[in-house]
């Protein structure tokens, strides 16, 4: 039953960063990715990946491409 209401709760919230992830891709025309960091889900645009992987932020090797694979959500 716990997992069930998990998972319920993780759905809702799921959709609801897609809606955010289409509605601001719209209005500034950017891309945007919806993706899982420390059990949560974020909707943060490809230019600030593209900065985070530039100035080091992931580990040696990891490409904005590796990004976009692991990403739950692309808009456009």
């Amino acid at each position: 039953m716990k997992r069930l209401i998990k998972d319920i709760i993780w759905a809702w919230r799921f959709k609801r960063a897609v809606r955010k992830a289409k509605k601001l891709s719209k209005l500034f025309g950017l891309k945007y990715y919806v993706i899982s960091m420390n059990g949560s889900i974020k909707v943060v645009p490809k230019k600030n990946i593209c900065e985070l992987v530039r100035s080091h932020r992931f580990r040696k090797g990891v490409t904005v491409a590796d990004i976009e694979k692991l990403a739950l959500f692309v808009t456009r």
